[in-house]
Parts: structure tokens; sequence; C-alpha cells
């Protein structure tokens, strides 16, 4: 095993939970032991527990009763069953309760060790099928964020730098940049790879159905509410909670946010408990959330939170040189889901790509890649494969081009801070000083 458990013991013997105490924490999970029922649903009802060692005997109470009450609480939660008065009733009917194993005392440390294996296995099955489950109906290409661009360089290795870290991570860029996928990608490479990220697109779920879904409500906290809801949250304990578009969070769901990125404690819509999570945080924004404070849209505290590792994805018409090699990539992967094979563009066809503005950026360019694998009949993608808006060529104003002086420096400045691989180097290309560029980074928004 590879990753902590958080694990709930219920029995009424202090040798037993002393035992078992000292066992799970010697194997590095994480331990809290009750004698009674009360305890047991009150423990429950804070921490978000994955594993549960449930006594059948709880003095004059009857383990048994205990397991569909803890199951209510947390949906995933695997208990296991120990009893000195085993008999195949009482196993058959705490299976049917919901339990997922059944081990008879007096036990041992290689049978305690086995039933944890199992469930760890278990619960890392079931997080790659809900993680599966998400992504079913979404048909991307594999992820590779090799880049010949200096900026997107650095986006990636300060990714890659802060990924084993703790810290919360700010993503910045234009729409369609890739910011989903490299959060997925921070998560696959941190420590918590093996539990579950959630994403959660904050414009696209209605604000008063927003704070149930991060944080779960009780059963009968408003209409329609039948039954109790984790939340993503709890769903996503020991893993990564992404935030996308941050920025159209309701106000009035912002102090709960930040309570919970400062102390990990938030309540269920309904409840009044306080429950305490470990979830990472990921968050991402097309906007300027500097903007947003000053004009009182975004919590200033929150943001400064939120901002801890800024992370800027830049847009593709900053990297012309990345478009060839993109297009190459998702044509082939295109190929194969709609059964063809290509032998790449016409060199018209690539000048085209490259000589457009990509307002859309990395989405687009995937959306006119997969239109043109399913309509080319030929084997080269050319010109009259592709979309007559592409073809009305590009939008970046050029030299002698009818347009102001500071449009052309604007997109100089930003094609060669794209290319460089620190801001010195951009400057000294520039021929100014760094406190010039970034005055002139503060005016264009760069």
């Amino acid at each position: 095993m590879n990753r902590a458990l958080n694990v709930l013991v219920v029995d009424d013997e202090a040798n037993i939970r002393k035992t078992l105490s000292v066992y799970l924490e010697t194997e590095r999970h994480k331990v809290i032991a009750v004698s009674n029922f009360q305890d047991a649903l009150a423990e429950a009802s804070r921490t978000s527990f994955e594993l549960a060692f449930v006594d059948l005997r709880l003095g004059t109470e009857d383990g048994l009763d205990l397991i569909p009450a803890l199951l209510a609480a947390t949906p995933w939660l695997k208990i296991i069953v120990i009893t000195a008065y085993a008999s195949v009733d009482s196993a058959v009917e705490a299976m049917r309760r919901g339990a997922t194993d059944y081990i008879p005392k007096p036990f041992t440390p290689a049978q305690i060790e086995l039933a944890v294996r199992k469930v760890f296995e278990m619960r890392s099955l079931e997080q790659r099928i809900a993680t599966l489950q998400e992504d079913l109906g979404r048909v991307h290409p594999e992820i590779d964020f090799k880049s010949t661009s200096g900026s997107m360089q650095r986006a990636v290795d300060l990714a890659r730098q802060v990924a084993s870290s703790e810290a919360t991570i700010l993503l910045r860029g234009e729409s369609g940049t890739g910011k989903t996928v490299l959060a997925r990608a921070v998560h696959s490479w941190s420590p918590r790879s093996a539990n579950p990220i959630s994403i959660v697109s904050c414009p696209c779920i209605s604000a008063e159905l927003l704070e149930s879904e991060l944080f779960g409500h009780a059963r009968g906290a408003f209409t329609g509410a039948v039954r109790d809801n984790p939340g993503r949250i709890a769903a996503c304990e020991g893993g990564t909670l992404f935030l996308d578009e941050v920025s159209d969070l309701p106000l009035s769901l912002q102090p709960k946010l930040l309570r919970f990125v400062q102390d990990r404690e938030y309540e269920r819509v309904g409840d009044t408990i306080t429950r305490k999570a470990n979830v990472r945080i990921i968050a991402a924004t097309n906007v300027d959330l500097e903007k947003a404070v000053k004009e009182g849209r975004f919590r200033e505290d929150l943001f400064y939170r939120l901002n801890v590792i800024q992370v800027e994805l830049p847009p593709l018409r900053e990297r012309p040189d990345d478009i060839p090699i993109l297009a190459e990539r998702l044509l082939a992967f295109y190929g194969r889901i709609n059964h063809r094979s290509f032998a790449g563009f016409r060199d018209e066809a690539l000048r085209a790509l490259v000589q457009y503005n990509w307002p859309g950026n990395v989405r687009e360019l995937s959306n006119v890649i997969e239109r043109a694998a399913i309509i080319c009949r030929p084997d080269r993608v050319g010109l009259d494969c592709l979309p007559e808006n592409l073809l009305a060529g590009d939008s970046t104003p050029k030299l002698g081009d009818p347009v102001a002086l500071e449009k052309i420096e604007e997109q100089h400045i930003r094609r060669v801070l794209a290319n460089s691989k620190s801001l010195q180097e951009a400057a000294d290309i520039l021929g100014i000083d760094q406190a010039t560029l970034w005055r002139r980074r503060k005016k264009y928004g760069i």
C-alpha cells in the first residue's frame, strides 16, 4: 500500500481498541478509536473515514445497527465486522447490511493486514472507475506538454515543481489554453495521485446548487433533498479539488470557500456539524482577478489564499512554433478515433494554421483538427478541409497594417516573451531593461 487510510475503530474492549490502533498507526494509517455507538456516529459526522472496524456487540447495543448508520454518513465507507461470537447467520446479516468483511476474534496481525489491503485495493478500483465514468464521453488526446515556447516550458516546469507540495495553485490563462488538462497533470504528478480528483466548473452550476455540490447537504435541507449528499469535497478526501473558472464563484459562497482553504473545515447545507477534509485546492481563471477584487466581485483575502503559486499558461498565438506539432498529434489521434489514416497536412494548410490567431486556443485547434479528420477525403489535409473563418487569415497586426504602433509593440513583446527562457533574456532581445519590460507587461496585461 502506498497511502494512509482514515480508519475508525469501534469496540467496547479497551485492549482491542489499543491493539488495532497501534498496529494500524504503525502501518501509517490515521486512526480514531471509540467504544460506543454514539461516539462512532459523532466521529463519522466530523471525519471522512474510508475504513471502519466495528465490533458486533457494543455493550448493550448491536454493532449490526451501526453499519447502515455509518454508511448513511459516508456511502463509500468499507466496514469490517469483528466479533468473538462468530456465526454464519451474523456474517450473512452483516454483509446484507453493508459490511465489506467479517473477522472472528481472536485475530492476528496477518488477518488485519490482509483485510486492510483488500479494502485499499477496493477503494483504489472504485476511484479509478469513478474517474473513468467522469471521463466517459470526453474523448481527448493523450496529455503531452512538450513545447518549444519558453513561457509554456516555464509554466509546465513550475507546475511539476510544486505538484509534490501541499500549496494551493492558481492556473491563469485564456479559455482553451489547457488549464483543466494541466490541473489533472499536477494531480497525477503529486503524492495524491492514488486518490480522486474532482472537477467543479463554477459557471456551470447555479449559485443555489453550487454550495450543495461542493460541501454537500443534509437530508431535508431544501426541497428535493431526500437523502444526505456528502458533496465533492468529501468525495475527493485525500485527493484534489479543481475549481474551474473560480472567478464565477458567487460572493455569498466565497467566505465559505475561504474558510475551507484556510482551515480545511466546512459544514454541509442544512447541517451544523463542522467537518474536516484533507483536500488540495487547485483553481483556474481566465479573467483578471485583481480587477475583480478592485470592483468588489471577488474577495481580496480569498484571492491571496488561492494565489499561493501562480502558473500562467500562454495563449496559442504566442507559441506559433508549437502549432504544427500539436496539429500533427491531434490529427493522428482523431484519425484513430474515426478509423482513418492520414499522411499529415499539405504545406498551405499548415501555413494557414500557423497564421491564424486562435482566439479559442488549443481547444479551438482541437475542434478544427477533429472536423478535418471527419470530413477530409484525401490522406493529406489541405485547405479545403479547414473552416472558412480560419482561411480568412491572421488577425494579428503586422508591420505596415493600419493599426496603432502600440498594437505592434504589444504583439512583438508577447512573441519575444513566449520564446525566451527568462525575463532577462527577453529584455536583452528587446533592448530594454527589466524594469521597462515590467512596465510594458503591466500596460498590456501580459
